[in-house]
Protein backbone atom coordinates (compact mmCIF):
# COMPACT_ATOMS: atom_id res chain seq x y z
CA UNK A 1 0.00 0.00 0.00
CA UNK A 2 1.28 3.17 -1.25
CA UNK A 3 2.41 5.17 1.75
CA UNK A 4 0.04 8.45 1.44
CA UNK A 5 -2.94 5.97 1.09
CA UNK A 6 -1.67 4.15 4.70
CA UNK A 7 -1.34 7.10 6.31
CA UNK A 8 -4.84 8.47 5.35
CA UNK A 9 -6.44 5.04 6.32
CA UNK A 10 -4.98 5.61 9.35
CA UNK A 11 -6.31 9.01 10.40
CA UNK A 12 -9.72 7.11 9.31
CA UNK A 13 -9.02 4.66 12.24
CA UNK A 14 -7.82 7.69 14.18
CA UNK A 15 -11.45 9.44 13.63
CA UNK A 16 -13.30 6.66 13.59
CA UNK A 17 -11.79 5.74 17.57
CA UNK A 18 -12.02 9.38 18.41
CA UNK A 19 -15.55 10.49 17.15
CA UNK A 20 -16.77 6.55 18.11
CA UNK A 21 -20.12 7.56 19.36
CA UNK A 22 -20.91 9.51 17.04
CA UNK A 23 -20.34 7.58 14.37
CA UNK A 24 -22.25 4.39 15.76
CA UNK A 25 -25.68 6.68 15.78
CA UNK A 26 -25.65 7.32 12.39
CA UNK A 27 -24.83 3.33 11.95
CA UNK A 28 -28.78 2.82 13.83
CA UNK A 29 -31.50 5.82 13.70
CA UNK A 30 -31.57 8.53 10.97
CA UNK A 31 -32.64 11.96 11.07
CA UNK A 32 -32.45 14.52 9.13
CA UNK A 33 -34.66 17.98 8.52
CA UNK A 34 -34.37 20.41 5.54
CA UNK A 35 -36.47 22.82 5.95
CA UNK A 36 -35.08 24.55 2.61
CA UNK A 37 -32.86 22.02 1.08
CA UNK A 38 -29.33 21.92 1.73
CA UNK A 39 -27.74 21.11 -2.05
CA UNK A 40 -24.69 19.98 -0.15
CA UNK A 41 -26.09 17.26 1.67
CA UNK A 42 -27.92 16.49 -2.09
CA UNK A 43 -26.99 14.77 -5.45
CA UNK A 44 -28.41 15.86 -8.18
CA UNK A 45 -29.04 13.55 -11.75
CA UNK A 46 -30.41 14.25 -15.00
CA UNK A 47 -30.23 13.07 -18.14
CA UNK A 48 -29.53 16.36 -20.11
CA UNK A 49 -27.25 19.07 -19.41
CA UNK A 50 -29.22 21.74 -21.51
CA UNK A 51 -31.92 20.83 -24.23
CA UNK A 52 -35.20 19.54 -23.21
CA UNK A 53 -35.44 16.07 -25.33
CA UNK A 54 -38.80 14.04 -25.85
CA UNK A 55 -38.93 12.30 -22.61
CA UNK A 56 -36.31 13.96 -19.73
CA UNK A 57 -35.96 12.77 -15.90
CA UNK A 58 -33.84 13.69 -13.59
CA UNK A 59 -33.25 12.72 -9.51
CA UNK A 60 -32.43 14.68 -6.28
CA UNK A 61 -30.73 12.39 -3.88
CA UNK A 62 -29.73 12.27 -0.19
CA UNK A 63 -26.00 11.80 -0.10
CA UNK A 64 -25.37 9.51 3.08
CA UNK A 65 -26.90 5.73 3.19
CA UNK A 66 -29.78 5.21 5.51
CA UNK A 67 -29.90 1.76 7.51
CA UNK A 68 -32.75 0.30 7.54
CA UNK A 69 -31.41 -3.28 9.01
CA UNK A 70 -29.00 -4.06 11.83
CA UNK A 71 -27.14 -7.02 10.50
CA UNK A 72 -25.86 -7.83 14.52
CA UNK A 73 -29.64 -8.27 16.01
CA UNK A 74 -31.15 -8.81 12.43
CA UNK A 75 -33.81 -5.74 13.33
CA UNK A 76 -34.96 -3.25 10.62
CA UNK A 77 -36.30 0.00 11.01
CA UNK A 78 -39.49 1.83 10.89
CA UNK A 79 -39.47 5.53 9.14
CA UNK A 80 -41.77 8.11 8.47
CA UNK A 81 -41.35 10.89 6.28
CA UNK A 82 -42.64 14.35 5.36
CA UNK A 83 -42.29 16.93 2.45
CA UNK A 84 -43.57 19.69 0.30
CA UNK A 85 -43.76 19.57 -2.93
CA UNK A 86 -45.53 21.04 -6.18
CA UNK A 87 -46.32 19.75 -10.07
CA UNK A 88 -46.41 22.84 -12.46
CA UNK A 89 -46.53 23.16 -16.31
CA UNK A 90 -46.93 25.65 -18.90
CA UNK A 91 -49.15 23.74 -21.26
CA UNK A 92 -52.07 22.50 -19.47
CA UNK A 93 -52.91 19.65 -21.93
CA UNK A 94 -49.24 17.84 -21.66
CA UNK A 95 -48.38 16.30 -18.64
CA UNK A 96 -45.46 13.89 -17.38
CA UNK A 97 -45.23 11.10 -15.34
CA UNK A 98 -44.98 12.97 -12.11
CA UNK A 99 -42.21 12.50 -9.16
CA UNK A 100 -42.03 10.25 -6.14
CA UNK A 101 -40.25 9.08 -2.93
CA UNK A 102 -37.98 6.17 -3.76
CA UNK A 103 -35.79 3.96 -2.26
CA UNK A 104 -32.68 1.44 -3.47
CA UNK A 105 -30.18 -0.17 -2.54
CA UNK A 106 -27.53 1.71 -4.97
CA UNK A 107 -27.41 5.48 -5.90
CA UNK A 108 -26.68 4.59 -9.17
CA UNK A 109 -28.66 3.15 -11.01
CA UNK A 110 -31.57 6.14 -10.47
CA UNK A 111 -29.68 7.94 -14.15
CA UNK A 112 -31.57 6.44 -16.51
CA UNK A 113 -32.39 8.75 -19.75
CA UNK A 114 -36.27 8.83 -20.76
CA UNK A 115 -39.68 8.90 -18.72
CA UNK A 116 -40.53 6.42 -16.56
CA UNK A 117 -39.55 8.03 -13.66
CA UNK A 118 -35.61 7.60 -14.59
CA UNK A 119 -36.50 3.79 -12.07
CA UNK A 120 -36.84 1.84 -15.85
CA UNK A 121 -36.52 1.36 -19.11
CA UNK A 122 -38.96 0.12 -21.91
CA UNK A 123 -37.32 -2.42 -22.22
CA UNK A 124 -36.97 -4.36 -19.64
CA UNK A 125 -39.55 -2.58 -17.02
CA UNK A 126 -38.09 -4.79 -13.87
CA UNK A 127 -34.57 -4.43 -14.18
CA UNK A 128 -34.14 -2.34 -10.95
CA UNK A 129 -35.25 -3.42 -7.00
CA UNK A 130 -36.72 -0.99 -5.93
CA UNK A 131 -40.15 0.84 -3.58
CA UNK A 132 -41.28 4.01 -4.24
CA UNK A 133 -44.75 5.78 -3.48
CA UNK A 134 -45.47 7.40 -6.85
CA UNK A 135 -47.69 10.71 -7.54
CA UNK A 136 -48.51 10.17 -11.03
CA UNK A 137 -49.92 12.79 -12.85
CA UNK A 138 -50.10 10.94 -16.05
CA UNK A 139 -52.95 7.96 -17.54
CA UNK A 140 -50.84 5.21 -18.94
CA UNK A 141 -52.43 2.03 -19.39
CA UNK A 142 -49.58 0.02 -19.74
CA UNK A 143 -49.26 0.42 -15.88
CA UNK A 144 -52.95 -0.14 -15.40
CA UNK A 145 -53.36 3.58 -13.97
CA UNK A 146 -56.78 4.58 -12.99
CA UNK A 147 -56.56 7.92 -13.81
CA UNK A 148 -53.95 10.75 -14.53
CA UNK A 149 -53.52 12.19 -10.84
CA UNK A 150 -53.19 9.21 -8.42
CA UNK A 151 -51.07 8.29 -5.68
CA UNK A 152 -49.54 4.55 -5.45
CA UNK A 153 -47.12 1.82 -3.88
CA UNK A 154 -44.97 0.44 -6.07
CA UNK A 155 -42.48 -3.01 -5.90
CA UNK A 156 -39.82 -3.34 -8.40
CA UNK A 157 -42.06 -2.29 -11.00
CA UNK A 158 -44.47 0.80 -11.86
CA UNK A 159 -47.62 -0.91 -11.90
CA UNK A 160 -48.86 0.04 -8.56
CA UNK A 161 -49.97 -2.14 -6.14
CA UNK A 162 -52.43 0.01 -4.37
CA UNK A 163 -53.70 3.27 -5.82
CA UNK A 164 -55.89 6.23 -4.01
CA UNK A 165 -57.14 9.58 -5.63
CA UNK A 166 -56.02 12.66 -3.49
CA UNK A 167 -59.01 14.55 -5.11
CA UNK A 168 -60.66 12.33 -2.16
CA UNK A 169 -58.69 14.53 0.08
CA UNK A 170 -59.06 17.52 -1.96
CA UNK A 171 -55.74 17.66 -3.03
CA UNK A 172 -55.25 18.51 -6.99
CA UNK A 173 -51.49 17.10 -8.40
CA UNK A 174 -51.85 18.92 -11.20
CA UNK A 175 -52.67 22.59 -9.51
CA UNK A 176 -49.43 23.73 -8.92
CA UNK A 177 -49.99 24.91 -5.76
CA UNK A 178 -47.43 22.90 -2.28
CA UNK A 179 -49.07 19.85 -1.38
CA UNK A 180 -47.46 18.29 1.85
CA UNK A 181 -47.09 14.69 2.02
CA UNK A 182 -46.73 12.24 4.63
CA UNK A 183 -45.48 8.46 4.41
CA UNK A 184 -45.03 6.48 7.67
CA UNK A 185 -44.17 2.63 7.92
CA UNK A 186 -44.29 0.56 11.02
CA UNK A 187 -42.34 -2.59 10.70
CA UNK A 188 -44.51 -3.90 14.84
CA UNK A 189 -47.61 -3.40 12.70
CA UNK A 190 -46.37 -3.96 8.47
CA UNK A 191 -48.33 -1.36 7.75
CA UNK A 192 -47.31 1.45 5.58
CA UNK A 193 -49.85 4.99 5.17
CA UNK A 194 -49.51 8.04 3.33
CA UNK A 195 -51.20 11.09 3.91
CA UNK A 196 -51.97 14.09 1.74
CA UNK A 197 -53.04 17.75 2.32
CA UNK A 198 -53.08 21.35 0.76
CA UNK A 199 -51.74 23.08 4.37
CA UNK A 200 -49.55 22.08 6.97
CA UNK A 201 -52.47 20.02 9.22
CA UNK A 202 -52.04 16.03 9.08
CA UNK A 203 -55.52 14.34 8.24
CA UNK A 204 -56.60 12.05 10.70
CA UNK A 205 -57.45 9.91 7.89
CA UNK A 206 -54.80 8.02 5.49
CA UNK A 207 -55.21 8.77 1.82
CA UNK A 208 -53.29 5.34 1.24
CA UNK A 209 -53.03 2.48 3.82
CA UNK A 210 -51.34 -0.88 2.30
CA UNK A 211 -50.79 -4.01 4.53
CA UNK A 212 -46.91 -4.81 4.02
CA UNK A 213 -43.65 -5.97 5.16
CA UNK A 214 -41.56 -3.97 3.86
CA UNK A 215 -38.62 -5.21 5.96
CA UNK A 216 -38.91 -7.69 2.78
CA UNK A 217 -37.12 -5.03 0.79
CA UNK A 218 -35.55 -2.46 2.89
CA UNK A 219 -32.35 -4.61 3.43
CA UNK A 220 -28.85 -2.93 4.77
CA UNK A 221 -28.03 0.03 3.46
CA UNK A 222 -30.79 2.04 1.52
CA UNK A 223 -30.66 5.52 -0.43
CA UNK A 224 -33.82 7.75 -0.21
CA UNK A 225 -34.61 9.76 -3.24
CA UNK A 226 -37.34 12.10 -5.79
CA UNK A 227 -37.28 10.90 -8.86
CA UNK A 228 -38.98 12.33 -11.63
CA UNK A 229 -39.76 12.59 -15.38
CA UNK A 230 -41.44 14.99 -17.60
CA UNK A 231 -42.49 12.58 -20.84
CA UNK A 232 -42.25 15.16 -23.31
CA UNK A 233 -43.86 18.26 -21.25
CA UNK A 234 -42.95 20.90 -19.71
CA UNK A 235 -43.77 19.87 -16.17
CA UNK A 236 -41.51 20.74 -13.65
CA UNK A 237 -41.08 19.27 -10.26
CA UNK A 238 -40.28 21.53 -7.02
CA UNK A 239 -39.49 19.98 -3.46
CA UNK A 240 -39.44 22.67 -1.18
CA UNK A 241 -39.05 21.53 2.23
CA UNK A 242 -38.20 17.09 3.38
CA UNK A 243 -37.83 16.06 6.59
CA UNK A 244 -36.83 12.30 7.55
CA UNK A 245 -36.49 9.54 10.33
CA UNK A 246 -35.94 5.93 10.86
CA UNK A 247 -36.68 4.44 14.27
CA UNK A 248 -37.53 1.33 16.74
CA UNK A 249 -35.02 -1.46 14.88
CA UNK A 250 -37.39 -4.40 15.79
CA UNK A 251 -36.58 -8.29 14.78
CA UNK A 252 -37.39 -9.46 11.14
CA UNK A 253 -40.63 -11.72 11.15
CA UNK A 254 -39.95 -14.92 9.50
CA UNK A 255 -43.31 -15.22 8.41
CA UNK A 256 -43.33 -14.13 4.73
CA UNK A 257 -46.22 -11.40 3.31
CA UNK A 258 -48.84 -11.41 0.38
CA UNK A 259 -46.54 -8.57 -1.04
CA UNK A 260 -43.60 -10.68 -0.57
CA UNK A 261 -42.69 -11.41 -4.25
CA UNK A 262 -38.86 -12.18 -3.56
CA UNK A 263 -37.80 -16.27 -3.34
CA UNK A 264 -34.24 -14.37 -2.40
CA UNK A 265 -35.89 -12.82 0.63
CA UNK A 266 -37.03 -15.90 1.67
CA UNK A 267 -34.01 -17.68 2.02
CA UNK A 268 -32.09 -15.16 3.28
CA UNK A 269 -34.86 -15.08 6.68
CA UNK A 270 -34.36 -18.73 6.46
CA UNK A 271 -30.00 -18.23 6.96
CA UNK A 272 -30.67 -15.87 9.59
CA UNK A 273 -32.87 -18.23 11.26
CA UNK A 274 -30.43 -20.30 11.46
CA UNK A 275 -27.28 -18.34 12.44
CA UNK A 276 -29.61 -17.75 15.93
CA UNK A 277 -28.91 -21.39 17.08
CA UNK A 278 -25.00 -20.81 17.10
CA UNK A 279 -23.43 -22.29 20.35
CA UNK A 280 -22.90 -19.50 23.04
CA UNK A 281 -19.02 -21.06 22.94
CA UNK A 282 -18.64 -19.90 19.48
CA UNK A 283 -20.07 -16.88 20.16
CA UNK A 284 -17.51 -16.28 22.78
CA UNK A 285 -14.63 -17.81 21.20
CA UNK A 286 -15.88 -15.64 18.17
CA UNK A 287 -15.52 -12.49 19.90
CA UNK A 288 -12.27 -13.15 21.17
CA UNK A 289 -10.39 -14.33 18.14
CA UNK A 290 -12.11 -10.47 17.12
CA UNK A 291 -10.60 -8.62 19.93
CA UNK A 292 -6.93 -10.20 19.27
CA UNK A 293 -7.54 -9.52 15.67
CA UNK A 294 -8.32 -6.01 16.52
CA UNK A 295 -5.56 -5.38 18.90
CA UNK A 296 -2.91 -6.62 16.15
CA UNK A 297 -4.86 -4.76 13.88
CA UNK A 298 -4.18 -1.70 15.84
CA UNK A 299 -0.63 -2.34 16.41
CA UNK A 300 0.00 -2.92 13.12
CA UNK A 301 -1.77 0.38 11.73
CA UNK A 302 0.45 2.26 14.27
CA UNK A 303 3.78 0.89 13.39
CA UNK A 304 3.45 1.09 9.60
CA UNK A 305 1.10 4.42 10.00
CA UNK A 306 4.89 6.15 11.93
CA UNK A 307 6.61 4.72 9.10
CA UNK A 308 4.83 6.27 6.50
CA UNK A 309 4.68 9.55 8.48
CA UNK A 310 8.51 9.22 8.69
CA UNK A 311 8.61 8.77 4.99
CA UNK A 312 5.81 11.33 4.13
CA UNK A 313 8.09 13.74 5.44
CA UNK A 314 5.08 15.90 7.09
CA UNK A 315 5.33 17.22 10.20
CA UNK A 316 2.40 16.09 13.31
CA UNK A 317 1.79 19.27 15.10
CA UNK A 318 1.28 19.23 18.46
CA UNK A 319 -2.00 21.07 19.51
CA UNK A 320 -0.23 23.07 22.07
CA UNK A 321 2.20 24.32 19.50
CA UNK A 322 -1.10 25.30 17.15
CA UNK A 323 -2.71 27.28 19.84
CA UNK A 324 0.78 29.15 20.63
CA UNK A 325 1.42 29.23 16.94
CA UNK A 326 -2.23 31.15 16.65
CA UNK A 327 -2.58 32.53 20.24
CA UNK A 328 -4.96 30.36 21.09
CA UNK A 329 -6.86 30.68 17.41
CA UNK A 330 -7.52 34.36 18.05
CA UNK A 331 -9.85 35.62 16.11
CA UNK A 332 -7.84 38.37 15.29
CA UNK A 333 -5.29 35.73 13.23
CA UNK A 334 -8.50 34.63 10.73
CA UNK A 335 -7.40 35.92 7.23
CA UNK A 336 -10.14 33.62 6.13
CA UNK A 337 -12.45 31.21 5.85
CA UNK A 338 -11.93 27.68 3.37
CA UNK A 339 -15.16 25.37 2.54
CA UNK A 340 -15.24 24.32 5.89
CA UNK A 341 -13.37 26.08 7.88
CA UNK A 342 -11.36 28.97 9.30
CA UNK A 343 -7.81 29.82 8.16
CA UNK A 344 -5.37 31.13 10.29
CA UNK A 345 -1.88 32.79 10.27
CA UNK A 346 0.49 31.10 12.39
CA UNK A 347 3.86 31.67 13.54
CA UNK A 348 5.65 29.18 14.57
CA UNK A 349 8.72 29.97 17.37
CA UNK A 350 10.55 26.94 17.60
CA UNK A 351 11.36 27.17 13.59
CA UNK A 352 11.27 31.24 13.14
CA UNK A 353 8.40 30.75 10.50
CA UNK A 354 5.14 31.90 9.24
CA UNK A 355 2.31 29.25 8.32
CA UNK A 356 -1.21 28.94 7.27
CA UNK A 357 -3.32 26.68 9.39
CA UNK A 358 -6.63 25.44 8.01
CA UNK A 359 -9.17 24.52 11.17
CA UNK A 360 -12.19 22.43 10.38
CA UNK A 361 -15.75 22.90 11.69
CA UNK A 362 -16.51 20.63 14.78
CA UNK A 363 -18.91 18.51 12.55
CA UNK A 364 -19.31 14.78 10.83
CA UNK A 365 -19.24 16.95 7.58
CA UNK A 366 -15.98 18.91 8.70
CA UNK A 367 -14.54 15.70 9.32
CA UNK A 368 -15.24 13.88 6.38
CA UNK A 369 -14.25 17.29 3.68
CA UNK A 370 -10.89 17.09 6.36
CA UNK A 371 -10.19 13.45 5.25
CA UNK A 372 -11.35 14.25 1.56
CA UNK A 373 -8.87 17.34 1.44
CA UNK A 374 -5.74 14.92 2.88
CA UNK A 375 -6.48 12.58 0.73
CA UNK A 376 -5.99 14.61 -2.36
CA UNK A 377 -3.56 17.20 -1.49
CA UNK A 378 -0.75 14.62 0.31
CA UNK A 379 0.14 13.36 -2.44
CA UNK A 380 -0.09 16.62 -4.53
CA UNK A 381 3.42 17.77 -5.59
CA UNK A 382 3.59 20.81 -8.30
CA UNK A 383 5.46 24.47 -8.41
CA UNK A 384 1.73 26.04 -8.70
CA UNK A 385 -0.13 24.13 -5.82
CA UNK A 386 0.18 25.38 -2.25
CA UNK A 387 1.96 22.68 -0.14
CA UNK A 388 1.15 20.89 2.84
CA UNK A 389 3.51 20.77 5.67
CA UNK A 390 1.91 19.11 8.45
CA UNK A 391 -1.12 18.51 10.14
CA UNK A 392 -2.79 18.05 13.85
CA UNK A 393 -5.49 15.36 15.00
CA UNK A 394 -5.56 16.10 18.88
CA UNK A 395 -8.37 17.20 21.64
CA UNK A 396 -11.12 16.75 18.70
CA UNK A 397 -9.56 19.33 16.31
CA UNK A 398 -8.29 18.47 13.11
CA UNK A 399 -5.75 21.03 11.47
CA UNK A 400 -3.82 20.92 8.15
CA UNK A 401 -0.64 23.24 7.85
CA UNK A 402 0.08 25.05 5.02
CA UNK A 403 3.40 27.05 3.78
CA UNK A 404 3.00 30.69 4.02
CA UNK A 405 2.17 32.98 0.42
CA UNK A 406 3.71 36.23 1.71
CA UNK A 407 1.48 38.06 -1.17
CA UNK A 408 -1.34 36.86 0.25
CA UNK A 409 -4.88 36.36 -2.92
CA UNK A 410 -4.89 37.23 -5.77
CA UNK A 411 -5.90 40.18 -6.95
CA UNK A 412 -4.06 42.48 -9.55
CA UNK A 413 -1.27 40.62 -10.60
CA UNK A 414 -1.28 38.32 -13.86
CA UNK A 415 -0.64 34.79 -12.73
CA UNK A 416 -2.51 33.32 -15.92
CA UNK A 417 0.46 31.24 -16.85
CA UNK A 418 1.04 29.70 -13.31
CA UNK A 419 -2.64 29.17 -12.73
CA UNK A 420 -3.28 27.32 -16.28
CA UNK A 421 -0.07 25.32 -15.35
CA UNK A 422 -1.66 23.71 -11.87
CA UNK A 423 -4.84 22.98 -13.52
CA UNK A 424 -2.92 20.82 -16.31
CA UNK A 425 -1.23 19.37 -13.95
CA UNK A 426 -4.80 18.16 -11.61
CA UNK A 427 -6.42 17.42 -14.82
CA UNK A 428 -4.28 15.70 -17.39
CA UNK A 429 -0.68 15.02 -15.03
CA UNK A 430 -1.59 13.23 -11.90
CA UNK A 431 -1.97 9.62 -11.90
CA UNK A 432 -5.85 9.97 -11.33
CA UNK A 433 -7.64 13.08 -12.23
CA UNK A 434 -8.32 15.94 -9.59
CA UNK A 435 -11.35 17.98 -10.32
CA UNK A 436 -10.80 21.26 -8.37
CA UNK A 437 -14.21 22.53 -7.67
CA UNK A 438 -13.73 26.05 -6.11
CA UNK A 439 -11.35 27.27 -8.42
CA UNK A 440 -11.76 31.44 -7.29
CA UNK A 441 -9.08 34.66 -6.96
CA UNK A 442 -9.11 33.63 -3.34
CA UNK A 443 -7.65 30.65 -3.45
CA UNK A 444 -5.09 31.68 -5.24
CA UNK A 445 -1.92 32.66 -3.51
CA UNK A 446 1.31 34.42 -4.45
CA UNK A 447 4.86 33.44 -3.04
CA UNK A 448 7.78 35.56 -2.58
CA UNK A 449 8.59 35.50 -6.45
CA UNK A 450 4.90 36.04 -7.21
CA UNK A 451 4.00 32.60 -8.86
CA UNK A 452 0.97 31.79 -8.66
CA UNK A 453 -0.17 28.81 -5.98
CA UNK A 454 -3.65 27.01 -6.00
CA UNK A 455 -5.08 25.86 -2.51
CA UNK A 456 -8.28 24.78 -0.58
CA UNK A 457 -8.59 21.23 -1.95
CA UNK A 458 -11.54 21.13 0.53
CA UNK A 459 -14.02 20.12 -2.15
CA UNK A 460 -11.78 18.72 -4.83
CA UNK A 461 -12.55 15.27 -6.05
CA UNK A 462 -10.03 12.35 -7.19
CA UNK A 463 -11.09 10.17 -10.13
CA UNK A 464 -10.15 8.10 -12.89
CA UNK A 465 -9.17 9.90 -16.09
CA UNK A 466 -11.98 7.50 -18.04
CA UNK A 467 -14.52 7.63 -14.66
CA UNK A 468 -18.12 9.75 -15.47
CA UNK A 469 -18.22 13.50 -14.16
CA UNK A 470 -18.72 13.80 -10.31
CA UNK A 471 -22.85 14.60 -9.81
CA UNK A 472 -22.21 16.39 -6.73
CA UNK A 473 -23.96 20.15 -6.22
CA UNK A 474 -22.22 21.96 -3.22
CA UNK A 475 -21.78 25.01 -2.17
CA UNK A 476 -19.49 27.47 -3.77
CA UNK A 477 -19.03 30.93 -4.27
CA UNK A 478 -21.32 32.87 -7.23
CA UNK A 479 -19.63 34.61 -10.21
CA UNK A 480 -17.20 31.84 -10.92
CA UNK A 481 -19.71 28.61 -11.57
CA UNK A 482 -20.11 26.82 -14.72
CA UNK A 483 -24.08 27.25 -15.70
CA UNK A 484 -24.17 23.67 -16.89
CA UNK A 485 -22.58 22.66 -13.50
CA UNK A 486 -25.67 25.15 -11.43
CA UNK A 487 -27.77 23.12 -14.22
CA UNK A 488 -26.98 19.68 -13.39
CA UNK A 489 -24.53 19.43 -10.50
CA UNK A 490 -22.13 17.75 -12.88
CA UNK A 491 -18.12 19.06 -11.88
CA UNK A 492 -15.91 18.31 -14.93
CA UNK A 493 -12.45 19.58 -16.29
CA UNK A 494 -15.04 22.00 -18.31
CA UNK A 495 -16.44 23.68 -14.98
CA UNK A 496 -12.89 24.04 -13.94
CA UNK A 497 -12.04 25.71 -16.69
CA UNK A 498 -15.18 28.06 -16.91
CA UNK A 499 -13.93 29.61 -13.38
CA UNK A 500 -10.32 29.89 -14.66
CA UNK A 501 -11.73 32.14 -17.19
CA UNK A 502 -13.64 34.19 -14.80
CA UNK A 503 -10.07 34.43 -12.68
CA UNK A 504 -8.28 35.82 -16.07
CA UNK A 505 -10.91 38.13 -16.24
CA UNK A 506 -10.68 39.32 -12.68
CA UNK A 507 -6.47 39.26 -13.01
CA UNK A 508 -7.22 41.57 -16.43
CA UNK A 509 -10.59 43.38 -14.75
CA UNK A 510 -9.74 44.02 -10.91
CA UNK A 511 -13.51 43.97 -10.36
CA UNK A 512 -15.94 41.44 -9.10
CA UNK A 513 -16.68 38.83 -11.39
CA UNK A 514 -20.66 39.73 -11.34
CA UNK A 515 -20.32 43.33 -11.68
CA UNK A 516 -20.99 45.11 -14.93
CA UNK A 517 -19.41 48.27 -16.58
CA UNK A 518 -17.41 49.42 -19.83
CA UNK A 519 -18.08 47.51 -23.32
CA UNK A 520 -14.52 48.47 -24.29
CA UNK A 521 -12.62 44.91 -23.89
CA UNK A 522 -9.20 47.09 -23.50
CA UNK A 523 -10.65 49.72 -21.26
CA UNK A 524 -11.67 46.80 -18.91
CA UNK A 525 -8.07 46.18 -18.12
CA UNK A 526 -7.66 47.22 -14.72
CA UNK A 527 -7.09 50.56 -14.10
CA UNK A 528 -4.05 49.74 -11.04
CA UNK A 529 -2.15 49.33 -14.20
CA UNK A 530 -2.44 52.17 -15.51
CA UNK A 531 -2.21 51.48 -18.56
CA UNK A 532 1.51 49.96 -17.72
CA UNK A 533 0.69 46.87 -20.03
CA UNK A 534 0.98 45.18 -23.08
CA UNK A 535 -2.01 46.02 -25.20
CA UNK A 536 -1.79 42.80 -27.31
CA UNK A 537 -1.44 40.14 -24.23
CA UNK A 538 -3.84 42.30 -22.02
CA UNK A 539 -6.36 41.76 -25.24
CA UNK A 540 -4.96 38.40 -25.81
CA UNK A 541 -5.89 37.96 -21.91
CA UNK A 542 -9.48 39.34 -21.85
CA UNK A 543 -10.57 37.37 -25.36
CA UNK A 544 -9.83 33.85 -23.63
CA UNK A 545 -10.99 34.40 -20.59
CA UNK A 546 -14.15 35.35 -22.30
CA UNK A 547 -13.97 32.71 -24.96
CA UNK A 548 -14.27 30.34 -21.97
CA UNK A 549 -17.22 31.40 -20.47
CA UNK A 550 -18.44 32.10 -23.84
CA UNK A 551 -20.43 35.03 -22.36
CA UNK A 552 -23.50 36.41 -23.89
CA UNK A 553 -25.54 39.79 -23.39
CA UNK A 554 -29.15 39.54 -22.76
CA UNK A 555 -30.18 42.62 -25.01
CA UNK A 556 -27.61 40.91 -28.06
CA UNK A 557 -28.74 38.38 -30.82
CA UNK A 558 -28.15 34.60 -30.31
CA UNK A 559 -24.65 33.97 -32.12
CA UNK A 560 -23.56 30.43 -33.38
CA UNK A 561 -21.82 28.99 -30.88
CA UNK A 562 -19.33 25.96 -30.80
CA UNK A 563 -20.70 22.78 -29.14
CA UNK A 564 -17.91 22.35 -26.79
CA UNK A 565 -15.64 25.11 -25.10
CA UNK A 566 -12.54 25.73 -26.75
CA UNK A 567 -9.46 23.60 -24.70
CA UNK A 568 -6.78 25.38 -23.23
CA UNK A 569 -3.40 24.16 -23.76
CA UNK A 570 -0.03 24.69 -22.02
CA UNK A 571 3.53 24.25 -23.35
CA UNK A 572 5.93 23.81 -21.44
CA UNK A 573 7.60 27.49 -22.00
CA UNK A 574 4.48 28.26 -20.77
CA UNK A 575 3.14 29.58 -23.78
CA UNK A 576 -0.93 29.70 -23.90
CA UNK A 577 -2.74 28.87 -26.78
CA UNK A 578 -6.68 28.35 -28.00
CA UNK A 579 -7.55 26.13 -29.95
CA UNK A 580 -10.36 26.77 -32.96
Amino acid sequence: MPPRKLLVFLFCFTLFTTFTHSFLALAYDVSFDFSSLNLRDLIVLEDSDVTIPSSSSGTVIYDNPVYFLNPASNATASFSTMFTFSISNGNPSSYGDGLAFFFSQDNEILDRPGGYLGLVNSSLLTENKFVAVEFDTRLDAHFSDPNDRHCGVDIDSLESIETADPLLQNVDLKSGDWIMAWINFKNDLRVLKVFMSNSSWKPEKALLTVDIDLSVYLKGIMYVSFPGSSEGSTEVHFIHSWSFHTYEFLPVRPNSHPYDMSDISVSVTTVISLSHSISKHHKRLGLGLGIVGLAFLCTFLVVLGYISVKRWQKTKFTYKEMSLATRGFHSSKIIGNGAFGNVYKAFFYSSGTFAVVKRSKHSHEGKTKFLSELSIIAYLRHKNLIPLLGWCVEKGELLLVYEFMLHGSLDTKNIAFGLASGLTYLHQECEQQVIHRDIKASNVMLDVNFSARLGDFGLARIMDHDRSPVSTLTARTMGYLAPEYLHVGKATMKTDVFSYGVVMLKVAYGRRSIERESRNIIEAANKILNGEFNEAEMRTLLLIGLSLLQILRGETEPIVVPKQKPSLTFSRGMSLNLEK
